[in-house]
């Protein structure tokens, strides 16, 4: 199979999501959350995995992609010899049951057109029961069912069902996939068309709640907002990564990681766009999930967690799907979630802190866990842990995780002088500028002129970019500006940041991978907070190019190939586009 991310976009529920391809197939459904098995695994195997396809019959044909304007509502339009149709896709905003809603609207002359639908639970291996009944195509496996409504009659052609139908100009056809227990009774009908009303007025409702604006790069903006809304899991308020597993940081690599669950650095990172625009709900979702996830132990604080809190993330080897362009493993799970990852604490700490600065409601529960987090803080950043990109080598004392470090201290500092909370202030005082001073001695390198990926070493790693914005260092220090100009000439592909060097061996992985494009974010804005607008502008277009044709972006890219690399779409990725256009419009309205 030749499907590219390229081609791809996506639909969603904010319970789960699907990965559609411009050729009109549903490539990746996990139901009935983002982390649950998949029912349409093609994207990590081939025909056989599962897949959901409504297009042309005929040989050959044309096809566009595009969202309706505001919305998560994906619009592909295919054009024959004899004529021209839209398909509508999209998954109406989750009240009980998933469902895919599917309208095929004929344009021009006619096409006639084949539905091929190959549900296969339990990730693309368990090939379910199908049967027809009143209200149509019905399907059950153990405890999963699904029924398809649409008044096209399918059939079963080789352990699949296919149905065949002409549309012309003015004509409509509906599908309606709808997923739910075996053990309940088919969940009630709806219509099509409602339900695109009911979905359109949704998104762009949620849109139009935006306070903010971002110039030339508002579009692209509002587009990322939404696929990181996307992302979000409504019931619980925690935000997944990605929406995908395994997808490689390079092709025919072994870095095929689980994203599908809520990393607390990422969902923070996020989380501040959306306080920027002013989407507060968000917010205030994700610090009650916040509070319910990381109970208990400071020390059991984990980087990442089940859609609703869950600790346990065993990660395992699906043997039977090929990978991505035949890329193995294809891992489910994610072990790292075991890792000691000093940084988040850092990156909590300060979002807990944006949301009172943004207007949200103190809360003592919040204050409660958060200076027993800052104390947890205090007692162990002196220790080696396993850094942001969540190696798989040796503990080291990284720089980047000091850096945060040093923020949840000084988050918990500032929290006490704006609220009057009781708190350690001054052992919190002392132990920040202790730390300070250790991260300027040993996680900068005179000869390198340039702070470093690990107290000591010698190699560079582009996480220290986030550091003027995490308020460690002005942008403007020369120890600062001359780590960006470092890191643009060492870590810099085709114009493009590395994360660091991954042959070096650090990782514990001695495999290359592409170009890390939140880290090319972070290069926008450090240009733009010092002041170098022109060169900021000018990065931030060329990353704004290499999202694909619906404004997605995966975790990595090829600039050699011209191909995405990993999971699809990756909220650090889109939160990176966010923050650094909103960094570049704060800095003109300054200028101004």
């Amino acid at each position: 199979m030749s499907l590219g991310l390229e081609q791809c976009g996506l639909i969603g529920d904010l319970h789960t999501g699907a990965v559609v391809s411009d050729e009109g197939a549903v490539e990746w459904l996990c139901v009935p959350r983002f982390d649950s098995d998949a029912c349409f695994a093609r994207l990590l195997g081939d025909d056989s995995n599962g897949f959901f396809q409504i297009a042309p019959e005929a040989s050959s044909f044309r096809h566009e992609q595009s969202y309706e304007k505001d919305t998560l509502v994906l619009a592909t339009t295919f054009y024959t010899e004899t004529g021209s149709v839209r398909l509508l896709d999209f998954m109406p905003i989750r009240e009980e049951h998933a469902r895919i809603v599917r309208i095929v609207e004929g344009l021009s002359g006619y096409v006639d057109m084949k539905a091929t639908l190959s549900l296969r639970f339990d990730y693309g291996v368990s090939i379910p029961w199908a049967r027809h009944i009143d209200r149509g195509l019905s399907f059950v496996l153990g405890p999963n069912a699904a029924l398809l409504e649409s008044e096209i009659q399918l059939e079963g052609e080789d352990m699949v069902s296919v149905g065949r139908f002409r549309v012309r100009a003015g004509e409509e056809v509906e599908f309606v996939l709808v997923f739910y227990s075996s053990t309940e009774s088919i969940p009630r009908a709806v219509r099509a068309r409602e339900e695109l009303a009911r979905v359109r007025a949704f998104w762009r409702g949620w849109v139009a709640e935006a306070k903010d604006d971002c110039g030339r790069y508002e579009d692209v903006v509002r587009r990322s907002l939404i696929t990181l809304k996307a992302l979000t899991y409504a019931p619980t308020g925690g935000m997944v990564a990605a929406l995908t597993t395994a997808l490689p940081e390079q092709i025919g690599g072994s870095r095929n990681w689980d994203y599908r669950y809520c990393w607390l650095r990422d969902a923070t990172f996020a989380l501040y766009g959306f306080l920027q625009r002013g989407h507060l709900v968000e917010a205030r979702s994700w610090r009650a999930w916040l509070l319910r996830a990381i109970a208990g132990s400071a020390e059991q604080l984990q980087i990442m967690y089940g859609v609703a809190g869950e600790r346990r993330i065993p990660e395992l080897e699906l043997g039977w799907l090929k990978g991505y362009r035949n890329s193995r493993p294809v891992r489910i799970g994610n072990a790292a979630s075991e890792q000691f990852q000093l940084d988040v604490y850092g990156e909590v700490a300060d979002l807990l802190y944006q949301m009172l600065v943004h207007g949200l409601k103190p809360d003592r529960n919040v204050w409660e866990i958060q200076r027993y987090l800052t104390d947890h803080v205090v007692s162990v950043w002196e220790q080696p842990d396993d850094g942001i990109w969540e190696i798989r080598g040796e503990r080291q004392h990284f720089t980047y995780s000091k850096i945060m470090a040093w923020v949840a201290i000084d988050r918990g500092i500032r929290t006490i002088d704006m609220l009057g909370y009781d708190g350690p202030r001054e052992l919190w005082d002392q132990e920040r500028s202790r730390l300070e001073e250790r991260i300027f001695k040993e996680g900068y390198s005179e000869k390198l002129g340039s702070f470093v990926q690990a107290f000591g070493s010698e190699r560079l790693d582009a996480s220290v970019l986030v550091a003027p914005a995490m308020g460690f260092i002005d942008a403007k220090d020369p120890r600062m500006v001359s780590t960006v100009e470092r890191i643009q000439q060492d870590l810099s592909l085709d114009g493009f940041i590395l994360r660091y060097q991954p042959d070096a061996g650090v990782d514990g992985i001695d495999e290359p991978e592409g170009v890390f494009l939140p880290c090319s974010f972070w290069l926008v804005e450090n240009l733009a907070m010092q002041g170098r607008l022109d060169e900021a502008e000018a990065m931030l277009d060329r990353l704004v190019g290499v999202a694909n044709g619906l404004g997605i972006y995966s975790e990595e890219y090829d600039p050699s190939e011209r191909v995405m690399l990993g999971n699809f779409a990756q909220a650090l990725t889109h939160v990176g586009l966010v923050n650094a256009a909103q960094r570049i419009a704060h800095a003109k309205r300054h200028d101004a």
